[in-house]
């Protein structure tokens, strides 16, 4: 019990000792909009009884991995965090274009490849 203790004293000393940087602010919104791609993936697989990967939770992915990259690169310097986030920019913006291509095909009339 007094681990436990011990452990929730350190915890709340950290939370009194929190302080929001610029570069914090840009990790949160990292977060939130690569998170969010999920309940946009979520509502229209919903809508649409099917799974559905909308172009909206590419554009989310995209913008929520750089921002992170950015976080983890400039802001915290932290390997860890550029390399989890340095694959999934890539798969993301390739399935960006992709979906954009597709869908210009869509509307030339275009084969696709």
């Amino acid at each position: 019990m007094e681990f436990l203790s011990d452990q929730l004293t350190h915890i709340i000393q950290a939370l009194q000792q929190f302080q929001l940087t610029p570069w914090k602010m840009v990790g949160f919104a990292g977060t939130l909009l690569f998170t969010s791609r999920w309940f946009v993936q979520l509502y229209y697989t919903r809508k649409y009884k099917r799974v559905v990967m909308p172009l909206a939770f590419w554009w989310l992915s995209v913008c929520g991995s750089v921002l992170l990259l950015a976080y983890f690169t400039v802001g915290k310097n932290d390997s860890v965090g550029i390399i989890s986030n340095f694959f999934p920019v890539f798969v993301s913006v390739y399935n960006l274009v992709v979906h954009l291509r597709h869908r210009k095909n869509d509307v030339t009339g275009d084969a696709t490849a």
